[in-house]
């Protein structure tokens, strides 16, 4: 399937967004892991949310999580704890992905884990023990869902886990997303030095708990209030401005300025993009502030999820840049930096790389295709991250439109709801 995407003449739409994935996750595991019968508010509607519901509820002993790759990482330590033995496997994709750092964690703690296919990587074989273990140590720079998966387990080990981590840490604020959760839950659980956590034992509580919406998915409105923004400037700088056409403006409900989430930094990066954020009792409300900066250096450690938001906005504003921290992209649904490097090439950009964790653009331009057709890499942010191209070309096309189930399914039909068309290739289907 191929989609042919065209923009509106202006933007002006109210979005209720979806529900946070990572909370919606970690909520799961949590409750889960609390054997409790109060199930989480406003969950997720997305694959990666659904495969979970899937895999705690059934209680299978095979379990397929496709391209999930949270519930990979968090179902591996659970069923590390939970009595019985199962395999867990995904698609092709999810058994080339690492996972020997997590279960060897595990391991040393205890756990009984077998690879059933390619030693370090899915299917796994677990079952199910009582985890003797206490002290674990990992690379502060691995995959924080990683950590997480330790994390959570932590308060149910009869000693609880002292988890040390060396060197730099990325995606902190993943790991205080997953602390924070946990102490909703009623977990002891907290940083006892800059690079040690501590959590108590003792388990969690059966709690009542409702799941705010999702700041990645908001990036894609900031990344289309952004394109929109400049496409009326330019139309206004070459005197082809429509005479009363209304200023673009969004609405996203659902989200709050003390959020969980550490990719609600977006927002602030977004502002040196010229895009205002004002929270109202319903949420964000995005309009015009200032002129965006003649180049963004961000270091993205923290916020990798936004990754292909932010390469592909700067990309189309003309805004070179240089993002660093980018080091986990080549381990997530696909080898994002490629990814970028390719498809942003059809488009006429020559983005350029560095030590498998920087992205840079410094303004070099090539032919582009005259009908470009952006592959998605069964990576739903390819797919949403290139969409909004349409503001500054006449038209992109989007190849496996449907990847978006794994963390915003209705995003095409909110795109639609903004005025935007979206057509399905004749010749595609």
């Amino acid at each position: 399937m191929r989609y042919l995407i065209s923009a509106p003449s202006t933007l002006h739409a109210s979005i209720q967004l979806p529900a946070s994935k990572s909370i919606s996750n970690r909520a799961l595991i949590l409750h889960a892991l609390a054997h409790g019968s109060l199930t989480p508010c406003n969950l997720s509607d997305c694959d990666d949310t659904r495969v979970m519901i899937r895999a705690l509820d059934g209680n299978p002993e095979h379990i397929d999580i496709l391209a999930a790759g949270t519930a990979m990482r968090f179902l591996t330590a659970y069923l590390s704890v939970t009595p019985g033995t199962r395999i867990i496997t995904g698609t092709q994709r999810m058994q080339q992905r690492p996972i020997r750092i997590l279960v060897d964690a595990l391991r040393e703690l205890g756990a009984q884990i077998e690879y059933v296919g390619n030693e370090g990587f899915p299917p796994l074989r677990v079952t199910g023990t009582e985890l003797k273990g206490e002290q674990i140590s990992l690379a502060g720079n691995v995959s924080s869902q990683y950590i997480s998966a330790l994390l959570m387990i932590g308060a149910v080990l009869p000693k609880g886990l002292h988890l040390h981590l060396t060197g730099d840490i990325i995606s902190r604020p993943y790991i205080n997303l997953t602390l924070q959760l946990m102490r909703d839950f009623g977990a002891q659980a907290d940083w006892a030095t800059e690079s040690s956590i501590i959590v108590r034992p003792g388990g969690y509580r059966d709690v009542a708990f409702t799941v705010e919406s999702d700041w990645s998915a908001a990036s894609y409105w900031y990344q289309m209030m952004a394109l929109s923004i400049m496409k009326n400037e330019t139309l206004k700088m070459k005197g082809e401005e429509k005479e009363g056409q209304a200023a673009p403006e969004v609405e996203l409900l659902g989200l709050f300025p003390r959020s969980y989430q550490g990719d609600s930094r977006g927002a602030e990066v977004f502002s040196r993009l010229g895009v205002r954020t004002e929270y109202t009792d319903r949420g964000v409300r995005l309009t015009k502030i200032g002129t965006p900066v003649a180049r963004l250096i961000e270091d993205m450690v923290d916020i990798p999820d936004l990754a292909q938001t932010f390469v592909v906005t700067c990309c189309l504003m003309n805004i070179p840049f240089r993002f660093t921290g980018l080091q986990s992209l080549k381990i997530k649904e696909t080898d994002r930096i490629t990814a970028l490097i390719t498809e942003l090439h059809k488009l006429g950009y020559v983005v350029r790389s560095e030590q498998d964790s920087i992205l840079m653009w410094n303004g070099e331009r090539c032919p582009a295709e005259p009908a470009p057709v952006i592959a998605t890499y069964e990576d739903h942010r390819m797919a949403m991250a290139f969409a909004p191209a349409c503001l500054v070309l006449p038209q992109i096309q989007i190849d496996e439109p449907q990847v978006v189930t794994k963390s915003y399914p209705a995003y095409w039909e909110d795109l639609q709801k903004a005025g935007f068309k979206v057509c399905q290739d004749a010749m595609q289907s």
